[in-house]
């Protein structure tokens, strides 16, 4: 359901910084596909998601979403159906409007309809605001007219998780979402990510930094260097890798070792 076909974005070309970021990158995703995709820092990962959320275009190549090019549709545009959270939680929200606001801002502007922001939220759309805010179990429900920013980081990031998934989404990309938080809201945080993805059956793609946990989740492990996919390991095959498998994988398909210490030493 979504489809990148030689995808290439080269960064600041002609001049002594210039960095190939994408090389002729090509990625089928299945519908209700959870892939985790891990890589060292400049390997590609994040600039991977702003091609498919259209944060620019690719200098060659095509995205497909739903078997449609949307190779050249503007961002805000693929923000409809393209959920995209971020690991910095005071992204994707805005600090001086309610909760309540915040939220009906993410159900207006999913919702596909042409005349949506001319729409108003009702009554019903509010109780349902509640009830979604009241599965977070973080109290958030009854604080609905308060802004944004007097919340901390991991409620903040947990109600964009609710933002981006208000309206399910056709792709929901999450790039290391809970890496800036503690541990303990980290790992509420993914297990309510997990829920969501698992009860509305959405199609996931997650870059983490933890190997342990990109061969935990999901039903499919990528793995990138320099601008390319070197490894994608799904089925049998995945449930039976170790850590030290993914090692052993990244040195067959790079000729090197992983040396990102960050990757290395997250492995619980």
């Amino acid at each position: 359901m979504l489809k990148l076909n030689d995808i290439s974005k080269t960064f600041y070309p002609g001049t002594p910084n210039e960095k190939k970021a994408l090389d002729h990158l090509n990625l089928a995703v299945q519908k209700e596909d959870f892939i985790t995709i891990i890589g060292s820092n400049g390997a590609g990962k994040s600039t991977l998601f702003n091609a498919i959320s259209g944060a620019f275009f690719a200098d060659e190549g095509q995205v497909l979403l739903d078997d449609k090019d949307v190779t050249f549709l503007p961002e805000h545009q693929r923000a409809r159906c393209i959920g995209h959270l971020f690991q910095d939680p005071m992204r994707g929200t805005a600090p001086d409007m309610t909760i309540e606001e915040n939220l009906a801002v993410a159900y207006l502007r999913s919702t596909r309809h042409k005349h949506a922001f001319l729409s108003r939220i009702t009554k019903a759309d509010k109780a349902q605001f509640r009830d979604k805010l009241a599965l977070l179990d973080m109290g958030l429900e009854d604080r609905m007219r308060q802004p944004v920013g007097l919340l901390s980081g991991g409620q903040r990031q947990a109600l964009t998780l609710l933002m981006a998934t208000l309206v399910p989404p056709k792709v929901l990309l999450l790039d290391e979402h809970t890496a800036a938080l503690d541990p303990g809201t980290a790992e509420k945080v993914l297990q309510l990510t997990q829920h969501i993805v698992n009860e509305q059956k959405l199609t996931c793609l997650m870059i983490t930094h933890n190997m342990t946990q990109a061969l935990a989740l999901g039903n499919r492990t990528l793995m990138m260097d320099q601008g390319r996919i070197v490894l994608d390991v799904e089925g049998e095959t995945r449930r039976h890798m170790t850590v030290q498998d993914l090692l052993n994988k990244f040195t067959l398909g790079t000729g090197k070792v992983l040396d990102n210490d960050r990757m290395l030493l997250s492995t619980d």
